[in-house]
């Protein structure tokens, strides 16, 4: 049961169209056997576990490590209609993901949600995504994120960032079995060997004190604040002292929502993040405020760590072998349509063969 990160090759270009159509036709089949046998939460779990998910990208046949494994295995996965297992694909990739709010509103027919249930969902959707790009500044910027919901209403995030300096791109998983908070360990951290330098992140568990602070400083008049938002020509010397982005430089525009936030009163860091306007230069800001005021400890360190059945698109380890892929697909879903008629041997001997592997 692991939510992490995962970093990948920063890879562009498409997927051929006679392979997407058998990745829609394969992610479909071993869905519905994992949803089938195990039921949805299951298919959640694995979904969200940045091994499995490269896994099954593999499995399916894209490449083997590249950035375009995760849009191109969630766009198979959301074409491949879900929806008739209990599990709907929400959002996508640039344009895509402004419009899962939308699709989210639209699971109160297809799945008979509440409209609490419905609010619920929006809000995880967008504290996941704000989270990922403002409360963690890893210098990855989000262009893809997937809402992955059940019938019964649980959820798992899948997005990613980029960074073309370094030719990378980091994938996010988030489970909701395992957010207890969105600001506090929202993931479990895996390391890797893109790391990157002065890390911000407040997510840590030892940001805890400057999160609090940073409510503090926002709860009193935000006017006390207003000179560590001036350009660095107009501040205090100790401005350079805090490191801030070049972008400051336009004077009071981060400055504007601490008021909005101010009138808001935030009970806690969360609802503070929750705020519209607060973004990532305010954050930072705050934090390193709070460190500096009331000594609160930071965390600087980067919080990541991370086969091929069919072939890859890009010839590694080898060209994608049609006719097995075909045959894969052919018999997944035989085994499924037998299974559903009180037949199991065919997917009982699928089980059989992992004995093999072990």
């Amino acid at each position: 049961m692991r939510t992490g990160f995962a970093d990948l090759p920063l890879h562009y270009g498409t997927c051929p169209r006679w392979l997407f159509e058998r990745m829609v036709k394969l992610s479909r089949a071993v869905s519905e056997i994992i949803i089938h046998e195990y039921g949805k939460d299951e298919f959640l779990i694995r979904i969200s576990d940045p091994f499995f998910f490269q896994s099954f990208a593999c499995a399916i046949g894209f490449d083997w490590h590249s950035s375009g494994s995760s849009t191109t295995t969630l766009g198979a996965l959301k074409t491949a209609n879900l929806e008739d297992f209990g599990i709907s694909v929400l959002g996508g990739k640039g344009k895509a993901s402004r419009k899962t709010p939308k699709e989210i509103e639209k699971l109160s027919e297809i799945f008979s949600l509440s409209t609490t249930e419905i609010e619920r969902l929006k809000y995880a959707s967008k504290m996941s995504a704000k989270v990922d790009n403002t409360v963690l500044q890893d210098g990855f910027n989000l262009y893809h994120h997937s809402f992955i919901v059940s019938k019964d209403g649980k959820w798992a995030t899948i997005q990613q960032g980029m960074r073309p300096d370094i030719q990378y791109a980091r994938r996010y998983h988030w489970l909701s079995k395992k957010v207890k908070s969105f600001v506090n360990e929202p993931h479990l951290a895996i390391c890797c060997d893109v790391k990157g330098n002065r890390v911000l992140n407040m997510t840590a568990k030892e940001s805890e004190e400057a999160r609090k602070a940073s409510v503090d400083l926002v709860k009193d008049n935000p006017i006390h604040l207003r000179k560590y938002f001036l350009s660095p020509t107009k501040s205090h010397r100790l401005f350079k002292y805090l490191h801030m982005p070049s972008q400051h430089e336009i004077e009071l525009k981060n400055y504007k929502p601490l008021t909005q936030a101010y009138e808001l009163q935030p009970k806690n860091y969360e609802e503070l993040i929750a705020t519209k306007g607060i973004g990532p230069k305010t954050v930072r800001a705050l934090a390193l405020l709070s460190q500096l005021i009331f000594g609160a400890e930071l965390s600087w360190k980067d919080p990541c760590k991370f086969s091929f059945a069919h072939g890859g698109k890009d010839g590694y380890p080898y060209p994608v072998n049609r006719k097995t892929y075909d045959s894969s697909i052919q018999i997944l879903s035989d085994a499924i349509k037998n299974a559903q008629l009180g037949n199991r041997e065919e997917i009982e001997a699928i089980k059989r063969l992992n004995f093999f592997f072990e």
